[in-house]
C-alpha cells in the first residue's frame, strides 16, 4: 500500500485526464488511498455523461483535452450538477476561479494529489488546512 488509507467525505472521484500515464497514475494513486475513482476519462462528452450518470463528489480535471476540448466545460457541467472541480492542470485560467474550488499546478507528486484533496476537503468544509501542497491553488 502506497498511501494510509482514512475516510473521506470526497470520496467518490471523477478523473479527467488526457495524458494516459497521467491518468493511469492518478488512478492508481488515488485508489490505494482509498479513493472510489468512478471514471477516469478524456473528454467533455465522457466527463457530462459520468456526472449525469453517477454519484461524483469531486472531480479532478486537466483544462486542455484532446480534440479541442476544455476542462472548463466540464467544470461548468460539473457546476450545474452541484459537483466542486478541483483543476489539475499546467495552465489554470482566470474563468477557472469562478468554477473550481482550486487549482494544483502540474507537475505534482503523489503525495501532493493527495494532500490536495485533503486541503479541498476542508476548504469545503470551512476549515482551513495548516500546510497545502506546493502548486495548489484554493479559490473563494
Amino acid at each position: 500500500m502506497l498511501f494510509e488509507k482514512r475516510p473521506h467525505s470526497l470520496r467518490r472521484l471523477l478523473v479527467v485526464e488526457d495524458d494516459p500515464l497521467i491518468a493511469f497514475d492518478n488512478e492508481h494513486v488515488l485508489t490505494e488511498a482509498g479513493y472510489e475513482v468512478v471514471a477516469t476519462v478524456d473528454s467533455v462528452a465522457r466527463a457530462t455523461a459520468a456526472l449525469e450518470t453517477d454519484q461524483i463528489d469531486l472531480v479532478l480535471a486537466d483544462v486542455r483535452l484532446s480534440n479541442g476540448d476544455n476542462g472548463v466545460d466540464v467544470a461548468r457541467a460539473a457546476q450545474q450538477q452541484g459537483v466542486p472541480v478541483l483543476f489539475v492542470s499546467g495552465h489554470c485560467p482566470e474563468a477557472a476561479r469562478q468554477l473550481a474550488v482550486g487549482c494544483l499546478t502540474k507537475p505534482y507528486r503523489a503525495r501532493d494529489l493527495l494532500d490536495a484533496i485533503d486541503a479541498v476537503e476542508a476548504h469545503l468544509k470551512g476549515g482551513k488546512k495548516a500546510t497545502a501542497p506546493k502548486g495548489l491553488t484554493l479559490y473563494h
